[in-house]
């Protein structure tokens, strides 16, 4: 396999500074080479220029740098289409989650019938009629689906993502208002609670038989906060109760047997709160397993 790696230092879209430097610190825990020694033909396109919040106007409060956002997502949709043309698998390392908005569109420019498994301790389907924040990394799966800011919604290209398309694996931590637009939007939700009743395997099975019948192809948004905090340390907004290491690698082993996948992102490492970089080093193993690894 082709893989293409694009990073996209970009924390404009939280509220805590930081994870820009995820992909930094996902080349320096071994990313390259630990998917190189799968046999993997794997490309550094480097990084997308992106402003940092000092020098940018932050706008409307409940949309904060949406505008800088969308900018940098239009840059990204264009970088990941042109890999994917190329034949490439683009691997999208960040900076925080509102940069899916330019990964998913980007992919499904070439290949329009891409779903997304979406696996987070976090709805990311606010508005900026719902959001507590107005931070943008907590409205991009709902942009995806074409609901919230019309800019954002833009970058979709008048395809947005239909509700069947998508699951959302591990979430935990719901607005109000994120969880009625959930409930209202058809979009299959598995909770940790159904993770703890049912068990992982049946829990991503049942995802992607759902998935298998509306798609062809699979893109993987992997955010490190859905792992138990104790093994994620380094994310701006960790939330108990997640994901064991295990069951991260059995989802990403199921995945990859699905032989689906065709883009996949890493987003929200931050290496100032993390512990001798051991998310970035999580984010490694989740891939390599997403990505073909196994013990025999």
């Amino acid at each position: 396999m082709k893989i293409a790696l694009i990073g996209v230092p970009m924390d404009l879209g939280a509220n805590r500074r930081g994870v820009d430097m995820g992909p930094s610190a996902l080349r320096y825990a071994g990313l390259q080479k630990a998917l190189a020694g799968l046999g993997h033909s794997v490309t550094d396109l480097g990084d997308l220029v992106v402003p940092g919040p000092e020098a940018s106007d932050p706008g409307e409060p409940r949309a904060r740098y949406l505008q800088k956002i969308v900018e940098v997502c239009g840059q990204l949709r264009d970088r990941v289409a042109d890999a994917a043309r190329a034949g490439a698998l683009p691997l999208v390392l960040g900076g925080d989650h509102s940069l899916s908005v330019g990964t998913v569109s980007g992919v499904r420019r070439v290949h329009p019938g891409t779903g997304v498994i979406w696996l987070d301790a976090h709805g990311d389907f606010n508005t900026p009629d719902t959001t507590p924040s107005g931070n943008v990394h907590g409205m991009s799966l709902a942009a995806l689906l074409g609901l919230g800011a019309e800019e954002l919604v833009a970058l979709m290209d008048g395809r947005p993502v239909r509700p069947e398309q998508a699951v959302l694996i591990g979430v935990r931590d719901l607005d109000d208002g994120e969880r009625d637009l959930l409930r209202q939007s058809g979009v299959r939700v598995f909770s940790m609670q159904e993770v703890d009743r049912h068990g992982l395997p049946a829990v991503m099975e049942e995802a992607l038989a759902g998935l298998r019948r509306h798609v062809d192809r699979i893109h993987l948004s992997l955010d490190l906060d859905v792992f138990e905090p104790d093994l994620a340390p380094g994310v701006g907004t960790p939330k108990p109760g997640g994901l064991t290491y295990r069951e991260g690698h059995l989802a990403m082993e199921m995945i990859a047997e699905e032989g689906m996948l065709v883009s996949m992102e890493l987003v929200e490492v931050n290496p100032i709160l993390d512990d001798a970089n051991r998310t970035a080093r999580l984010a490694v193993d989740m891939a390599r397993s997403a990505l073909g690894a196994r013990v025999l």
